[in-house]
């Protein structure tokens, strides 16, 4: 499903206007992702929680030339499924 089929399947759920629907949807991501760069955690319960942490500065090997590398630190962001969508995917 991507953005477009996910809209269409919130207004359709919701009665609401797509308009409408593209427009909630935009407020969830955009404050899932504000929250997300303040250092803060978004936690939907039965759903999951999204997260960051530090990934450390590290070595790798470029598989073609076998040659060391150095791979920047960096966040990610992190989804853990919570017990509601994991027992309804299983």
């Amino acid at each position: 499903m991507n953005k477009t089929e996910l809209i269409d399947a919130m207004a359709a759920d919701a009665g609401i206007t797509k308009a409408a629907a593209k427009k909630s949807l935009e407020s969830f991501l955009g404050n899932v992702e504000s929250t997300l760069k303040g250092g803060g955690k978004v936690s939907l319960v039965g759903f999951g929680s999204w997260s960051v942490s530090e990934r450390s500065a590290r070595d790798g090997r470029n598989p073609q030339t076998g040659e060391t590398i150095k791979i920047a630190a960096k966040k990610v962001v992190k989804f853990k499924a919570g017990t509601e969508l994991s027992d309804a995917v299983n």
